[in-house]
């Protein structure tokens, strides 16, 4: 810190920052970045995509801004067109003030001498934003010099301080690494230093936990909370995550189809949305804290080449009236100070006592108090949108249509068995002559079984295991070690034939529906190809039923995927793993890729098809609140073992293994309060390589609880590797104290 310390002093007094002493607590500091109506269009004439339209916000120092929004809403071209940084076709209308300097237009000189210095940006890809033929110390180090007259050795001293600052282990060391080397939450971390390293006055954070676990983005959350401690920065967070920035952000701007449409503070935002989109996105968010099913919101973001007349949200609005598409409306003052929204009914949802989320006809909002909590509306002070059936199209929890509940788990058939699986990969070396030199351990003794109507999850970061154990029992052959059992059938017994038998009952629906539906192909091809394949000479019939099924038009049927939404395209591949209709199916993060409103969807669709069709599913995934609106069980992983296994809601709700309690407190809630009073584990250090695993417990070295243990405890789990032992009804953990977790 104390290098760091050296930079804070040494640009506190720069020329040109406007960091004049701000410590008189009778004026507040004024806004280190101001935008103003600021507009980003691609093209011209008819074909002319308006991408951003009309944007203002400005940032004062020490300030954290949230922008949230569905993909195509504008954020990440909002936060280029400030650096300078739009390709030069694009043309850029409106004002971009640092310290009050006017930096839009300005010439390549100019802002090249205050990007990376007063103004820093965290790109969403690391691998991409850093070069991958140059070590990571001198690419923070050549950040360090380009705006500061030090040598190479003090250059090169304070990267490895800022690598330090940023939770980097063995600094000095890792400097020296290029960037594969390091997994995606280092190479976060590494931007994030070179973001700072300069000691800028604002960073714009472009989406900095996309693609991260859970554990790995609560510690780059807690690396920025540090830098702006550390500096003072004011930060603009980018993120479609609603509880990253319910837990990070002190203001909030909601944009939708190119612009603000709710702003104010987090607390205003969150808690009395006056915006129907706002409302709606609180909605669909999956909450950790919260049995209810997450609503989506109906339809899809209009296109910025075509823009509906009126209010772009209004196609989508439960609240429309014939007025809404007359004229966009402005965003004006609501509610408190500060607090701005675009609806023409903001008033009414005002008096109403928050934005009523329940479709209703045009014009229904409540007139009394005791009107409000039956049409669904959110009260003043709650948490979130109270999502109680109905809500943007949504339904109650209970089984969809009225039918009972399965049968007890132990009365149900056993679908997929899986006892003791192993897979080890072969680590070599060399090109001409290879040599063996290790050994990945990625799934070492994995057991779970699935029955009949039920869903299991397995969860974890990435390179637990999850992955592999999924394409272990999807080959359908014998594993190394262990046995896999499909329907009652022994893989390794399995001839050709009998392969093709089973895999009418068992399909998958893979993460990237772009990258697992050929292009080429219409979408009734698509799906009529398995059925097809098994001899259904005729699958017109069965393939219109099928999308009726997923909730897409069958007339659509003879567009190609590229013509679909991310969301659409995922129905199709539900449509197509269904077309057989099997007994199980497996889920590969079947959401990940999706924006919240659309996951909302995808979601509700998998529950109902599951209660509907009678279906088991293995589900893959990383988000912990996904998971606790679609399983019944969840299989906790880490570095190919199984931590802990049980009910989704006893091991929510009493996590045995620290991991299960580090990876559920790590978990952001769309709730500010919530957020802000609870309590996080956060884990030192990165995954362990699954060639060299720590002995004994593979997670002590990471382990919050190993570090309380006393001496012979702790021999124990370096020694000893902790079985999965049952420690409850249907829960087990594979913790020698698991009954001390409660502690950490």
């Amino acid at each position: 810190m104390k290098g760091y310390g050296g930079l804070r002093a040494e640009s506190a007094g720069r020329p040109g920052t406007g960091r004049a002493d701000r410590d008189d607590p009778a004026e507040p500091p004024g806004p280190v970045l101001e935008v103003t109506d600021l507009h980003v269009t691609f093209g011209a004439g008819a074909g002319a995509v308006r991408a951003v339209r009309g944007v203002s916000y400005a940032v004062r120092p020490g300030e954290v801004l949230g922008v949230v929004g569905e993909s195509g809403s504008g954020k990440s071209v909002t936060s280029l067109a400030v650096m300078g940084l739009l390709p030069p076709h694009a043309r850029v209308t409106g004002s971009v003030r640092l310290h009050g300097r006017e930096i839009l237009g300005a010439d390549e000189k100019t802002l090249s001498a205050v990007r990376g210095g007063t103004i820093s940006m965290v790109f969403q890809d690391p691998l991409s934003a850093l070069t991958p033929v140059y070590r990571v110390g001198d690419q923070i180090a050549e950040a360090v010099r380009i705006h500061r007259r030090v040598s190479r050795r003090d250059a090169a001293r304070r990267a490895v301080e800022l690598l330090d600052l940023v939770g980097i282990p063995d600094a000095a060391r890792r400097a020296r690494a290029f960037p594969h080397e390091f997994s995606g939450g280092m190479r976060q971390r590494v931007m994030i230093a070179m973001a700072i390293a300069n000691d800028p006055d604002v960073i714009l954070c472009d989406e900095p936990t996309t693609a991260l676990d859970v554990t790995v983005q609560a510690q780059v959350l807690e690396v920025l909370r540090r830098a702006r401690r550390e500096t003072g920065a004011a930060i603009v967070l980018i993120t479609h995550d609603l509880g990253v920035v319910a837990g990070s952000a002190d203001r909030v701007m909601v944009m939708y189809a190119g612009r603000p449409v709710e702003a104010g503070t987090v607390d205003d935002v969150y808690l009395r949305p006056r915006m129907p989109y706002t409302a709606g996105l609180l909605a669909a968010v999956p909450r950790l804290d919260a049995a209810e099913r997450p609503v989506p919101i109906e339809g899809t973001p209009p296109s910025p080449a075509a823009l509906p007349p009126g209010c772009p949200f209004e196609p989508r609005c439960p609240l429309a009236v014939p007025a809404c598409a007359a004229a966009e409306p402005a965003l004006e003052p609501v509610g408190s100070p500060g607090h701005l929204a675009a609806c023409i009914r903001a008033e009414e949802i005002e008096a109403a006592g928050g934005a009523p989320l329940a479709a209703r006809p045009p014009g229904a909002l409540p007139a009394e108090a005791g009107a409000e909590a039956a049409a669904g509306v959110l009260p003043a002070g709650a948490g979130v949108p109270a999502r109680t059936g109905g809500a943007f199209g949504g339904r109650a929890p209970e089984e969809p249509g009225g039918r009972a509940a399965p049968p007890p788990r132990r009365d149900r058939e056993v679908v997929l068995a899986v006892d003791d699986l192993v897979r080890y990969y072969p680590l070599t070396k060399g090109t001409l002559l290879r040599r063996r030199i290790g050994t990945v351990r990625a799934v070492d003794g994995v057991s779970f079984d699935v029955r009949e109507r039920e869903t299991l999850a397995l969860v974890g970061e990435s390179g637990c295991g999850k992955t592999t154990t999924l394409m272990e029992i999807l080959r359908l052959a014998g594993p190394q070690h262990g046995t896999v059992t499909v329907l009652g059938r022994d893989t390794a017994a399995l001839g050709a034939r009998d392969r093709m038998a089973i895999r009418r009952d068992l399909q998958v629906v893979f993460q990237d529906p772009m990258a697992s539906l050929d292009p080429r192909m219409t979408v009734y091809d698509i799906v009529a190809e398995p059925l097809r394949t098994h001899g259904i000479r005729r699958p017109g019939p069965r393939v219109r039923e099928l999308l009726r099924l997923v909730g897409l038009e069958p007339g659509h049927a003879a567009r190609h995927p590229q013509d679909f939404s991310g969301g659409q395209r995922q129905r199709v591949g539900i449509a197509r793993a269904l077309a057989l209709e099997p007994r199980l199916v497996v889920l590969d993060e079947p959401v990940s890729a999706l924006d919240v409103s659309i996951r909302a969807g995808v979601l509700d669709l998998l529950t109902d098809l599951k209660a509907r069709l009678g279906l088991s599913y293995l589900f893959v995934a990383h988000d912990l609140a996904v998971v606790r609106h679609l399983a019944d069980r969840v299989a906790v992983m880490y570095l190919g073992v199984i931590a802990e296994i049980g009910r989704v809601e006893r091991v929510y709700a009493a996590p045995l293994h620290p991991y299960t309690r580090a990876l559920l407190s790590a978990v952001p809630v769309p709730d500010p309060g919530v957020e802000r009073s609870r309590g996080h584990v956060l884990l030192e250090g990165d995954l362990p390589s699954p060639a060299d695993p720590p002995s004994g417990c593979r997670f002590r070295t990471r382990c919050p609880l190993f570090r309380m243990l006393g001496g012979s405890e702790r021999a124990r789990c370096v020694d000893e590797r902790p079985p999965l032992r049952m420690l409850g009804d249907d829960h087990a953990a594979s913790c020698h104290f698991a009954e001390r977790s409660g502690a950490v």
